[in-house]
């Protein structure tokens, strides 16, 4: 992969929007190339709530980019999540014709595209569909079925399921800020590929994003993604929190979580004080950093709970090896990894988004906070060299064929062909804008 590749990934956060720019060096490690970073004003619980406020956020944080890569702009991988996502398991098989012939990728894509038919409840659709394993004759557990011989191709698949406004409204935004979307990437799927490794997936391990406003969940076992979900409360819930316990205003309640927060209260001393300076000419107000924490731990533990029952939902509770990771700007919060181990028994490690990226990153980019910006930088990589593998194979079988048949003629033009959901709202967008 070369200069001329690059990958931008659009973090729409409840807090932040994050622009990174990256590519794939030499040695196949991802170098950030630069980023860009704003207050997001226009995004609830990972949902779009103002579309002007969200696109002008947008703006800013693609010309920091921009000036920082020296790179100009225009195509981007965009994460979804919210907590309107959700996701299913389904099975799915064909009847090859030929059972002499190969299983091609053809088809692959024809048992893949096959799910994006399933019957949805009125006003969802499916974001994306990710083939776990492939049993082909009864045979189970193939993980590249390409080249085989059979008769029945099957497969189970992980369905990721969201609502159609939802997704609609942010492919409005990154339209209106003159950019084109590439890809819809669900983020705790981001996550995962910039803050974990090919052992830990293979071993079993829950991811866990906390967010401004979700807390993303992707759990792995056996190399594949077994069970995802988004929880609807993140770092502004403990900072709402802070505000109210402590009666102060939510700019004050931000600066106390993040400087002198913790997640455990008996980790603090009675004596430990801060002053907030007071309003108009009032006293400055003191507080102590054990009632901080108090608050704190409070919050921090219902977030907790959620994630541990949706890890002994998912069945894989038992089968996580490699246990817990916490990413995400939540994650920086003090002692919240000891507590994470205190409530739900499994070994937990805080993921920082370095796993895949090349060793001259500035440690500021490194920070869990920028993973899901990472981690669709990656996930676009690959789905861009997927592409590319692509095209040159039928590239080369089209070549083929012409000298069959004694012709001459120009290779296609390569196209990037979109997913059916993404195409969807494509064509839904032009539509719009005609009239």
């Amino acid at each position: 992969m070369g200069k001329t590749d690059i990958i931008v990934g659009l973090d729409i956060g409840t807090t932040k929007i994050a622009v990174i720019v990256g590519t794939k060096n030499e040695n196949g490690k991802i170098e950030i190339l630069g980023h860009g970073k704003t207050e997001s004003l226009g995004v609830k619980r990972g949902v779009v709530s103002n579309i002007e406020n969200t696109v002008r956020s947008i703006q800013i944080a693609i010309e920091q980019a921009e000036q920082r890569s020296d790179v100009q702009i225009k195509y981007v991988n965009v994460g979804i999540a919210g907590q309107h996502i959700k996701s299913i398991q389904h099975h799915g098989s064909i009847i090859r014709k030929n059972i002499d012939e190969e299983i091609s990728q053809d088809d692959i894509e024809t048992l893949n595209s096959n799910m994006y038919n399933l019957n949805m409840n009125p006003g969802e659709e499916i974001i994306d569909v990710i083939p776990q394993e492939y049993i082909i004759d009864a045979e189970q557990g193939i993980k590249h079925p390409v080249g085989m011989l059979g008769n029945t191709l099957e497969a189970n698949f992980h369905i990721i399921i969201g609502q159609t406004a939802a997704a609609k409204n942010i492919y409005k935004c990154v339209r209106k800020a003159e950019l084109e979307v590439v890809g819809l990437i669900l983020e705790p799927i981001a996550s995962a590929q910039a803050c974990l490794s090919e052992e830990e997936k293979e071993a079993g391990v829950a991811l866990v994003d906390i967010g401004g406003g979700t807390t993303d969940i992707a759990i792995f076992q056996d190399g594949i993604i077994r069970h995802t979900a988004v929880i609807p409360f993140g770092g502004d819930i403990i900072s709402e929190d802070v505000k109210e316990g402590c009666t102060i205003i939510k700019k004050y309640a931000e600066e106390l979580k993040v400087k002198f927060g913790s997640a455990l209260a008996s980790e603090n001393r009675e004596e430990e004080i801060v002053a907030i300076p007071g309003l108009r000419g009032r006293p400055p107000k003191e507080i102590t950093l054990k009632n901080l924490a108090h608050i704190i731990q409070a919050r921090m533990e219902e977030i907790i709970e959620h994630v541990y029952y949706e890890i002994k939902n998912s069945g894989y509770e038992k089968k996580l090896i490699a246990g817990i990771v916490l990413t995400g700007g939540g994650a920086l919060l003090k002692h919240v990894s000891q507590l994470t181990e205190f409530m739900t028994g499994m070994a937990t490690r805080i993921g920082y988004p370095n796993e895949h990226l090349s060793s001259e990153v500035s440690d500021d980019i490194a920070s869990p906070m920028y993973s899901t910006g990472i981690g669709l930088v990656i996930e676009g990589i690959n789905r861009f060299e997927r592409e590319k593998k692509k095209q040159q194979k039928s590239g080369s079988k089209k070549e083929s064929d012409v000298a069959e048949n004694g012709k001459s003629g120009q290779k296609d033009k390569k196209t990037f062909r979109p997913p059916t959901f993404l195409k969807r709202i494509q064509d839904w967008f032009e539509r719009d804008e005609l009239e």
